[in-house]
Protein backbone atom coordinates (compact mmCIF):
# COMPACT_ATOMS: atom_id res chain seq x y z
CA UNK A 1 0.00 0.00 0.00
CA UNK A 2 1.04 3.65 -1.20
CA UNK A 3 1.73 6.28 1.97
CA UNK A 4 -1.48 8.14 2.62
CA UNK A 5 -1.55 12.22 2.33
CA UNK A 6 -4.34 13.24 4.77
CA UNK A 7 -4.72 16.85 3.72
CA UNK A 8 -5.38 15.77 0.01
CA UNK A 9 -7.85 13.11 1.26
CA UNK A 10 -9.75 15.90 3.53
CA UNK A 11 -9.79 17.92 -0.12
CA UNK A 12 -10.95 15.40 -1.57
CA UNK A 13 -13.81 14.60 0.51
CA UNK A 14 -14.36 18.78 0.20
CA UNK A 15 -15.06 18.32 -3.73
CA UNK A 16 -16.88 14.83 -3.66
CA UNK A 17 -19.62 16.59 -1.40
CA UNK A 18 -20.02 19.82 -3.45
CA UNK A 19 -19.68 17.72 -6.59
CA UNK A 20 -23.22 15.13 -5.28
CA UNK A 21 -25.54 17.59 -5.79
CA UNK A 22 -25.05 16.97 -9.72
CA UNK A 23 -26.71 13.66 -9.62
CA UNK A 24 -30.12 13.19 -10.36
CA UNK A 25 -32.94 14.11 -7.93
CA UNK A 26 -34.75 11.23 -8.71
CA UNK A 27 -32.39 8.56 -7.73
CA UNK A 28 -31.88 6.75 -4.67
CA UNK A 29 -30.82 8.85 -1.32
CA UNK A 30 -28.04 7.04 0.62
CA UNK A 31 -28.05 8.75 4.22
CA UNK A 32 -25.34 10.75 6.03
CA UNK A 33 -23.11 8.69 7.72
CA UNK A 34 -24.39 7.54 11.02
CA UNK A 35 -23.16 5.13 12.71
CA UNK A 36 -23.85 3.70 16.47
CA UNK A 37 -21.73 4.68 18.83
CA UNK A 38 -20.52 2.12 21.56
CA UNK A 39 -20.93 -0.50 19.20
CA UNK A 40 -17.77 -2.66 17.98
CA UNK A 41 -17.30 -3.67 14.83
CA UNK A 42 -15.03 -6.37 12.92
CA UNK A 43 -13.27 -6.42 9.95
CA UNK A 44 -11.93 -8.60 7.64
CA UNK A 45 -8.88 -7.02 5.94
CA UNK A 46 -7.36 -9.39 2.58
CA UNK A 47 -4.10 -7.07 0.83
CA UNK A 48 -1.72 -8.20 -1.66
CA UNK A 49 0.98 -6.40 -3.65
CA UNK A 50 2.06 -7.74 -7.34
CA UNK A 51 5.39 -6.69 -8.28
CA UNK A 52 6.36 -7.28 -12.01
CA UNK A 53 10.49 -6.43 -12.85
CA UNK A 54 10.14 -8.84 -15.60
CA UNK A 55 11.18 -6.31 -18.35
CA UNK A 56 14.63 -5.71 -16.71
CA UNK A 57 15.53 -9.22 -17.11
CA UNK A 58 14.38 -9.71 -20.38
CA UNK A 59 11.64 -11.95 -19.07
CA UNK A 60 7.97 -11.04 -20.22
CA UNK A 61 5.57 -13.08 -19.47
CA UNK A 62 7.24 -14.01 -16.17
CA UNK A 63 4.24 -13.79 -13.29
CA UNK A 64 4.92 -11.13 -10.69
CA UNK A 65 5.61 -11.58 -7.43
CA UNK A 66 3.13 -11.70 -4.22
CA UNK A 67 3.34 -10.36 -0.95
CA UNK A 68 -0.23 -10.65 0.93
CA UNK A 69 -1.49 -10.78 4.63
CA UNK A 70 -4.79 -11.14 6.59
CA UNK A 71 -5.94 -9.37 9.25
CA UNK A 72 -8.97 -8.99 11.67
CA UNK A 73 -9.54 -5.43 12.37
CA UNK A 74 -11.94 -4.08 15.06
CA UNK A 75 -13.30 -0.55 15.23
CA UNK A 76 -15.84 1.57 18.00
CA UNK A 77 -17.44 4.83 17.66
CA UNK A 78 -16.48 6.16 21.16
CA UNK A 79 -18.30 9.54 20.27
CA UNK A 80 -19.71 11.54 18.09
CA UNK A 81 -21.52 15.45 18.29
CA UNK A 82 -21.85 18.13 15.53
CA UNK A 83 -18.22 18.51 14.66
CA UNK A 84 -16.36 14.38 14.73
CA UNK A 85 -15.82 11.35 15.99
CA UNK A 86 -14.12 9.72 18.76
CA UNK A 87 -13.03 6.47 16.86
CA UNK A 88 -11.05 3.42 18.51
CA UNK A 89 -9.27 0.87 16.38
CA UNK A 90 -8.13 -2.26 17.94
CA UNK A 91 -5.23 -3.70 15.77
CA UNK A 92 -3.79 -7.73 15.17
CA UNK A 93 -1.73 -8.80 13.16
CA UNK A 94 -2.70 -12.60 13.41
CA UNK A 95 -4.18 -14.57 10.66
CA UNK A 96 -7.95 -14.56 10.99
CA UNK A 97 -9.17 -18.36 11.34
CA UNK A 98 -9.92 -20.33 8.37
CA UNK A 99 -6.66 -19.55 6.53
CA UNK A 100 -3.92 -20.67 8.97
CA UNK A 101 -2.89 -23.33 6.43
CA UNK A 102 -1.99 -20.81 3.95
CA UNK A 103 0.24 -18.89 6.62
CA UNK A 104 3.67 -19.41 4.54
CA UNK A 105 1.99 -16.76 1.97
CA UNK A 106 0.83 -14.03 3.95
CA UNK A 107 4.54 -12.04 4.82
CA UNK A 108 2.73 -9.30 5.48
CA UNK A 109 1.26 -10.45 8.63
CA UNK A 110 5.26 -11.01 9.96
CA UNK A 111 5.79 -7.39 8.95
CA UNK A 112 3.06 -5.93 10.71
CA UNK A 113 3.48 -7.80 13.77
CA UNK A 114 6.86 -6.09 13.67
CA UNK A 115 5.10 -2.25 13.02
CA UNK A 116 2.80 -3.10 15.80
CA UNK A 117 5.83 -3.97 17.87
CA UNK A 118 7.89 -1.21 17.08
CA UNK A 119 5.05 1.40 16.98
CA UNK A 120 4.23 0.01 20.78
CA UNK A 121 0.53 -0.42 20.62
CA UNK A 122 -2.21 -1.96 19.07
CA UNK A 123 -4.80 0.57 19.63
CA UNK A 124 -5.02 3.77 18.18
CA UNK A 125 -7.94 6.58 18.86
CA UNK A 126 -8.72 8.47 16.45
CA UNK A 127 -10.59 11.74 15.98
CA UNK A 128 -12.49 11.62 12.91
CA UNK A 129 -14.15 14.20 10.67
CA UNK A 130 -18.40 13.08 9.95
CA UNK A 131 -17.02 11.08 7.29
CA UNK A 132 -14.84 9.22 9.27
CA UNK A 133 -11.45 10.61 7.86
CA UNK A 134 -8.51 10.57 10.57
CA UNK A 135 -7.65 14.10 11.48
CA UNK A 136 -6.23 13.97 14.94
CA UNK A 137 -5.02 10.81 16.59
CA UNK A 138 -4.57 10.50 20.57
CA UNK A 139 -1.68 8.74 22.53
CA UNK A 140 1.29 10.45 20.13
CA UNK A 141 3.43 11.17 22.70
CA UNK A 142 3.70 8.03 24.60
CA UNK A 143 4.00 6.54 20.80
CA UNK A 144 7.10 8.79 20.25
CA UNK A 145 8.97 8.50 23.56
CA UNK A 146 8.59 4.64 22.95
CA UNK A 147 10.07 4.89 20.09
CA UNK A 148 12.76 7.13 20.97
CA UNK A 149 13.34 4.23 23.83
CA UNK A 150 13.36 2.04 21.39
CA UNK A 151 16.45 4.27 19.49
CA UNK A 152 18.42 5.03 22.57
CA UNK A 153 18.12 0.62 23.53
CA UNK A 154 18.77 -0.65 20.03
CA UNK A 155 18.77 -4.78 19.53
CA UNK A 156 21.57 -6.43 21.56
CA UNK A 157 21.99 -3.13 23.16
CA UNK A 158 23.23 -1.34 20.47
CA UNK A 159 22.01 2.02 20.48
CA UNK A 160 20.98 3.83 17.06
CA UNK A 161 23.20 6.27 15.51
CA UNK A 162 21.91 9.76 16.49
CA UNK A 163 20.94 10.94 12.81
CA UNK A 164 19.07 9.13 10.23
CA UNK A 165 17.46 6.17 10.24
CA UNK A 166 14.81 6.26 13.45
CA UNK A 167 15.39 9.93 14.22
CA UNK A 168 14.19 10.70 10.28
CA UNK A 169 10.93 8.52 11.38
CA UNK A 170 10.56 10.22 14.17
CA UNK A 171 10.85 13.42 12.99
CA UNK A 172 8.37 12.95 10.30
CA UNK A 173 5.63 11.31 12.94
CA UNK A 174 6.51 15.19 14.81
CA UNK A 175 5.41 16.66 11.84
CA UNK A 176 2.50 14.94 10.81
CA UNK A 177 0.98 12.44 13.53
CA UNK A 178 -1.46 11.10 11.02
CA UNK A 179 1.47 9.03 9.50
CA UNK A 180 0.73 6.97 12.25
CA UNK A 181 -2.50 5.93 11.24
CA UNK A 182 -1.41 5.52 7.60
CA UNK A 183 0.76 2.61 8.71
CA UNK A 184 -1.02 1.32 10.92
CA UNK A 185 -4.90 1.54 9.96
CA UNK A 186 -5.42 2.65 6.33
CA UNK A 187 -8.28 0.33 6.47
CA UNK A 188 -10.06 3.68 8.28
CA UNK A 189 -9.30 6.16 5.20
CA UNK A 190 -10.69 3.00 2.56
CA UNK A 191 -13.91 3.13 4.41
CA UNK A 192 -14.31 6.83 4.79
CA UNK A 193 -14.10 7.10 0.81
CA UNK A 194 -17.54 5.71 0.63
CA UNK A 195 -19.00 7.54 3.73
CA UNK A 196 -20.81 10.75 3.42
CA UNK A 197 -21.81 13.15 6.45
CA UNK A 198 -24.36 14.54 4.39
CA UNK A 199 -27.40 12.50 2.62
CA UNK A 200 -26.85 12.21 -0.88
CA UNK A 201 -29.20 11.33 -4.24
CA UNK A 202 -27.91 9.75 -7.04
CA UNK A 203 -29.16 8.21 -9.75
CA UNK A 204 -27.95 4.45 -11.01
CA UNK A 205 -25.86 4.43 -13.57
CA UNK A 206 -25.40 8.01 -14.30
CA UNK A 207 -21.13 9.35 -13.46
CA UNK A 208 -20.37 12.24 -11.75
CA UNK A 209 -16.69 13.40 -12.22
CA UNK A 210 -14.44 15.60 -9.89
CA UNK A 211 -11.09 16.30 -10.04
CA UNK A 212 -8.16 17.69 -7.85
CA UNK A 213 -4.75 17.85 -7.59
CA UNK A 214 -2.13 15.65 -5.97
CA UNK A 215 1.66 16.63 -5.01
CA UNK A 216 4.40 14.17 -5.96
CA UNK A 217 7.94 15.30 -5.20
CA UNK A 218 6.60 19.01 -5.70
CA UNK A 219 5.09 18.49 -8.60
CA UNK A 220 1.32 18.91 -9.26
CA UNK A 221 -0.39 15.97 -10.79
CA UNK A 222 -4.47 16.49 -11.98
CA UNK A 223 -6.27 13.38 -10.76
CA UNK A 224 -9.68 13.08 -12.00
CA UNK A 225 -12.39 10.78 -9.92
CA UNK A 226 -15.43 9.25 -11.24
CA UNK A 227 -18.23 8.14 -9.43
CA UNK A 228 -21.41 5.88 -10.47
CA UNK A 229 -23.76 4.21 -8.73
CA UNK A 230 -24.02 0.74 -9.82
CA UNK A 231 -26.53 -1.01 -7.99
CA UNK A 232 -28.78 -1.51 -5.30
CA UNK A 233 -30.20 -4.04 -2.76
CA UNK A 234 -33.21 -3.05 -1.53
CA UNK A 235 -33.68 -6.67 0.31
CA UNK A 236 -30.46 -6.22 1.68
CA UNK A 237 -30.44 -2.40 2.25
CA UNK A 238 -27.20 -1.26 0.78
CA UNK A 239 -26.19 0.67 -2.44
CA UNK A 240 -23.05 -0.42 -4.52
CA UNK A 241 -20.80 2.64 -6.18
CA UNK A 242 -17.55 2.39 -8.18
CA UNK A 243 -15.21 5.23 -8.26
CA UNK A 244 -12.25 5.49 -10.76
CA UNK A 245 -9.62 7.13 -10.58
CA UNK A 246 -6.31 8.45 -13.04
CA UNK A 247 -3.76 10.47 -12.64
CA UNK A 248 -2.64 13.03 -15.71
CA UNK A 249 -0.42 11.16 -17.48
CA UNK A 250 2.00 13.85 -18.78
CA UNK A 251 2.46 14.92 -15.17
CA UNK A 252 2.82 11.55 -13.22
CA UNK A 253 5.71 10.93 -15.97
CA UNK A 254 6.95 13.79 -15.20
CA UNK A 255 6.73 13.83 -11.51
CA UNK A 256 7.98 9.93 -11.77
CA UNK A 257 11.64 10.95 -13.35
CA UNK A 258 13.73 10.87 -10.66
CA UNK A 259 12.80 7.39 -9.15
CA UNK A 260 13.24 6.24 -12.78
CA UNK A 261 16.31 7.53 -13.47
CA UNK A 262 17.82 5.56 -10.46
CA UNK A 263 16.30 2.38 -11.79
CA UNK A 264 18.06 3.18 -14.97
CA UNK A 265 21.31 3.17 -13.35
CA UNK A 266 20.70 0.04 -11.46
CA UNK A 267 20.32 -1.17 -14.45
CA UNK A 268 22.96 0.38 -16.85
CA UNK A 269 24.10 -2.65 -18.83
CA UNK A 270 20.56 -3.83 -19.66
CA UNK A 271 19.59 -0.20 -20.66
CA UNK A 272 22.23 0.09 -23.05
CA UNK A 273 20.57 -2.09 -24.80
CA UNK A 274 17.46 -1.22 -25.30
CA UNK A 275 15.57 0.42 -28.47
CA UNK A 276 14.78 3.79 -28.80
CA UNK A 277 10.99 2.86 -28.34
CA UNK A 278 11.41 0.55 -24.94
CA UNK A 279 13.78 3.81 -23.76
CA UNK A 280 10.76 6.15 -24.35
CA UNK A 281 8.33 3.46 -22.49
CA UNK A 282 10.54 2.85 -19.58
CA UNK A 283 10.46 7.23 -19.31
CA UNK A 284 6.41 6.96 -19.01
CA UNK A 285 4.59 6.49 -16.32
CA UNK A 286 0.80 6.01 -14.92
CA UNK A 287 -1.39 5.48 -11.88
CA UNK A 288 -5.10 4.25 -12.11
CA UNK A 289 -7.10 3.65 -9.03
CA UNK A 290 -9.90 1.52 -8.90
CA UNK A 291 -12.33 0.86 -5.88
CA UNK A 292 -16.06 -0.74 -5.18
CA UNK A 293 -18.26 0.06 -2.43
CA UNK A 294 -20.99 -1.21 -0.72
CA UNK A 295 -22.69 1.36 1.59
CA UNK A 296 -25.43 0.90 3.99
CA UNK A 297 -28.82 2.46 3.33
CA UNK A 298 -29.41 2.18 6.89
CA UNK A 299 -27.09 4.48 8.27
CA UNK A 300 -24.35 5.68 5.45
CA UNK A 301 -21.41 3.20 6.49
CA UNK A 302 -19.38 1.58 4.16
CA UNK A 303 -19.57 -2.34 4.64
CA UNK A 304 -17.09 -3.48 2.61
CA UNK A 305 -14.81 -1.87 -0.42
CA UNK A 306 -12.53 -3.58 -2.59
CA UNK A 307 -9.67 -1.12 -4.23
CA UNK A 308 -7.43 -2.20 -6.71
CA UNK A 309 -4.41 0.92 -7.56
CA UNK A 310 -1.71 0.52 -10.46
CA UNK A 311 1.26 1.89 -10.61
CA UNK A 312 3.72 1.56 -14.12
CA UNK A 313 6.65 3.66 -14.16
CA UNK A 314 10.38 3.13 -15.53
CA UNK A 315 9.09 -0.59 -16.85
CA UNK A 316 8.05 -1.81 -13.85
CA UNK A 317 4.60 -2.96 -12.75
CA UNK A 318 3.63 -2.37 -9.40
CA UNK A 319 -0.22 -3.51 -8.45
CA UNK A 320 -2.20 -3.59 -4.64
CA UNK A 321 -4.79 -5.28 -3.71
CA UNK A 322 -7.37 -4.66 -0.38
CA UNK A 323 -10.30 -6.10 0.08
CA UNK A 324 -12.20 -5.35 3.83
CA UNK A 325 -15.58 -7.05 4.59
CA UNK A 326 -17.42 -6.05 8.13
CA UNK A 327 -17.97 -9.04 9.40
CA UNK A 328 -21.43 -9.10 10.60
CA UNK A 329 -22.89 -8.59 6.69
CA UNK A 330 -22.72 -10.92 3.98
CA UNK A 331 -19.67 -10.64 1.09
CA UNK A 332 -21.04 -9.26 -2.02
CA UNK A 333 -18.37 -8.24 -3.88
CA UNK A 334 -16.01 -10.64 -5.78
CA UNK A 335 -12.24 -10.98 -4.18
CA UNK A 336 -9.63 -10.66 -6.91
CA UNK A 337 -8.01 -14.16 -7.21
CA UNK A 338 -4.72 -12.81 -6.09
CA UNK A 339 -6.23 -12.92 -2.64
CA UNK A 340 -7.38 -16.83 -2.46
CA UNK A 341 -4.69 -18.20 -4.49
CA UNK A 342 -2.93 -21.20 -3.04
CA UNK A 343 -0.21 -21.34 -6.36
CA UNK A 344 1.42 -17.59 -5.82
CA UNK A 345 5.17 -16.53 -6.54
CA UNK A 346 6.39 -14.87 -3.27
CA UNK A 347 8.99 -13.31 -2.04
CA UNK A 348 11.76 -16.21 -0.14
CA UNK A 349 12.05 -13.96 3.18
CA UNK A 350 13.09 -14.69 6.77
CA UNK A 351 11.38 -12.25 8.65
CA UNK A 352 12.75 -12.56 12.71
CA UNK A 353 10.05 -11.46 15.17
CA UNK A 354 10.99 -8.46 16.97
CA UNK A 355 10.83 -8.62 20.58
CA UNK A 356 8.69 -6.30 22.60
CA UNK A 357 11.06 -5.08 24.90
CA UNK A 358 13.91 -4.16 22.78
CA UNK A 359 13.11 -2.99 18.95
CA UNK A 360 15.83 -2.76 16.70
CA UNK A 361 16.34 1.05 14.93
CA UNK A 362 16.28 -0.02 11.41
CA UNK A 363 13.54 -1.82 12.12
CA UNK A 364 10.69 0.68 11.49
CA UNK A 365 11.79 1.99 8.14
CA UNK A 366 8.83 1.15 5.63
CA UNK A 367 8.01 -1.66 8.06
CA UNK A 368 3.80 -1.81 7.03
CA UNK A 369 5.02 -1.95 3.12
CA UNK A 370 6.15 -5.26 1.76
CA UNK A 371 9.86 -5.47 0.48
CA UNK A 372 10.40 -5.62 -2.52
CA UNK A 373 9.97 -9.27 -3.89
CA UNK A 374 12.86 -10.98 -5.44
CA UNK A 375 12.45 -11.13 -9.23
CA UNK A 376 12.11 -14.32 -11.69
CA UNK A 377 15.79 -14.16 -12.55
CA UNK A 378 17.00 -14.80 -9.20
CA UNK A 379 19.67 -17.00 -8.41
CA UNK A 380 18.54 -17.86 -4.93
CA UNK A 381 21.02 -17.94 -1.76
CA UNK A 382 18.62 -19.70 0.15
CA UNK A 383 18.55 -23.42 0.58
CA UNK A 384 16.46 -25.43 2.93
CA UNK A 385 18.30 -27.57 5.26
CA UNK A 386 17.80 -30.85 7.37
CA UNK A 387 15.77 -29.24 9.97
CA UNK A 388 13.77 -27.06 7.50
CA UNK A 389 15.24 -23.68 8.82
CA UNK A 390 17.05 -21.88 6.21
CA UNK A 391 20.83 -21.11 5.37
CA UNK A 392 22.08 -18.12 3.61
CA UNK A 393 25.56 -18.56 1.59
CA UNK A 394 27.60 -15.79 1.86
CA UNK A 395 28.31 -13.59 -1.62
CA UNK A 396 31.34 -12.19 -3.34
CA UNK A 397 30.48 -8.53 -4.95
CA UNK A 398 32.56 -6.93 -7.53
CA UNK A 399 33.41 -3.65 -7.08
CA UNK A 400 32.52 -0.46 -9.64
CA UNK A 401 33.36 2.76 -7.98
CA UNK A 402 34.71 3.58 -4.65
CA UNK A 403 34.61 7.19 -3.59
CA UNK A 404 34.89 9.24 -0.06
CA UNK A 405 32.77 11.69 0.11
CA UNK A 406 31.24 14.53 2.84
CA UNK A 407 27.82 14.32 3.62
CA UNK A 408 25.79 18.09 3.22
CA UNK A 409 23.32 16.59 5.93
CA UNK A 410 25.09 15.16 8.84
CA UNK A 411 28.77 16.76 7.48
CA UNK A 412 30.02 13.09 8.09
CA UNK A 413 31.95 11.52 5.89
CA UNK A 414 31.14 8.55 4.06
CA UNK A 415 32.03 5.66 1.72
CA UNK A 416 30.01 5.73 -1.63
CA UNK A 417 30.58 2.09 -2.88
CA UNK A 418 28.75 1.31 -6.17
CA UNK A 419 28.87 -2.24 -7.34
CA UNK A 420 28.93 -3.50 -10.93
CA UNK A 421 25.38 -4.70 -12.48
CA UNK A 422 25.85 -8.32 -11.88
CA UNK A 423 27.05 -7.71 -8.20
CA UNK A 424 24.71 -4.99 -7.93
CA UNK A 425 21.84 -8.20 -9.13
CA UNK A 426 23.14 -10.46 -6.44
CA UNK A 427 23.86 -8.40 -3.50
CA UNK A 428 19.58 -7.40 -4.34
CA UNK A 429 18.94 -10.79 -3.87
CA UNK A 430 20.97 -11.66 -0.80
CA UNK A 431 19.51 -8.79 1.08
CA UNK A 432 16.16 -9.74 -0.41
CA UNK A 433 16.67 -12.97 1.51
CA UNK A 434 18.16 -12.01 4.67
CA UNK A 435 15.39 -9.22 5.43
CA UNK A 436 15.25 -9.23 9.65
CA UNK A 437 18.95 -10.60 10.01
CA UNK A 438 22.18 -8.79 11.24
CA UNK A 439 24.80 -9.27 8.64
CA UNK A 440 28.73 -8.56 7.81
CA UNK A 441 30.57 -6.85 5.55
CA UNK A 442 34.32 -8.03 5.47
CA UNK A 443 36.69 -6.18 2.85
CA UNK A 444 39.98 -8.45 2.80
CA UNK A 445 38.99 -10.69 5.45
CA UNK A 446 38.10 -7.57 7.83
CA UNK A 447 34.46 -6.87 8.95
CA UNK A 448 34.34 -3.34 8.45
CA UNK A 449 30.17 -2.84 9.12
CA UNK A 450 27.42 -5.47 10.87
CA UNK A 451 24.10 -3.69 9.32
CA UNK A 452 20.61 -5.40 10.26
CA UNK A 453 18.72 -6.04 7.10
CA UNK A 454 15.72 -4.14 7.42
CA UNK A 455 15.17 -3.11 4.07
CA UNK A 456 16.45 -4.81 0.50
CA UNK A 457 18.96 -2.68 -1.30
CA UNK A 458 18.09 -2.77 -5.20
CA UNK A 459 20.15 -0.09 -6.55
CA UNK A 460 23.96 -2.00 -5.77
CA UNK A 461 25.14 1.33 -3.63
CA UNK A 462 26.50 0.90 -0.50
CA UNK A 463 27.37 3.75 2.12
CA UNK A 464 29.71 2.80 4.83
CA UNK A 465 29.82 5.83 7.01
CA UNK A 466 32.16 7.48 9.26
CA UNK A 467 34.29 10.23 10.88
CA UNK A 468 38.16 8.89 10.20
CA UNK A 469 38.03 10.04 6.89
CA UNK A 470 41.90 8.56 6.58
CA UNK A 471 40.49 4.78 7.36
CA UNK A 472 37.46 5.36 4.86
CA UNK A 473 39.91 6.32 2.28
CA UNK A 474 42.17 3.23 3.23
CA UNK A 475 39.02 0.93 2.39
CA UNK A 476 38.43 3.25 -0.72
CA UNK A 477 42.00 2.29 -2.36
CA UNK A 478 41.53 -1.38 -1.37
CA UNK A 479 38.40 -1.48 -3.47
CA UNK A 480 39.95 0.64 -6.30
CA UNK A 481 41.96 -2.20 -6.90
CA UNK A 482 41.41 -4.34 -10.20
CA UNK A 483 39.46 -6.94 -9.16
CA UNK A 484 38.55 -5.85 -5.57
CA UNK A 485 35.81 -7.47 -3.85
CA UNK A 486 33.43 -7.56 -0.53
CA UNK A 487 32.14 -10.29 1.24
CA UNK A 488 28.47 -9.76 2.89
CA UNK A 489 27.55 -12.98 5.02
CA UNK A 490 25.02 -13.63 7.71
CA UNK A 491 26.64 -12.82 10.96
CA UNK A 492 27.95 -15.80 12.35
Amino acid sequence: MTSLHWKRFACFSLCLTLSHPAWSAGGVTIPGYAPATGVERSYRVQKATETDMSFWFDKSGTPPVTARGAFRQAMTVLSRDEDGMRVRWSLSADLPEGIAGLADSYQMNLLYRNSLTAYGTATLELETDLNGNPRDLSGVDQIVAHMREVAANGLDGVPAAGKGGVYDIIAKLEANPLQIVAVLVPEAQLLATGQSSQAETMAIGQASATSRDEDYGGVSVPVTSTWTLETTDATARTATLSLSEEADFVAFSQSQQPAIANLISGFAERAKNLTADQLASVKRASKIRSVELVVSLDDGSTLEASEIVTVEAGGTRLRTYTHIQREDMPASLPLPAVLTAKDLQTPDLHIEPLPSAKVGPGSLDELSTPPAPPTASQDTTVAAGNDGTKAIAPVSLEVKSAEVSLSPVSYDHGLNIVLTPESAATFRDFTQAVLGRQTQMLINDKVVMEPWMREPIMDGRIVLAGTDRKDLEALAEQLRVPGAKILVRLRP
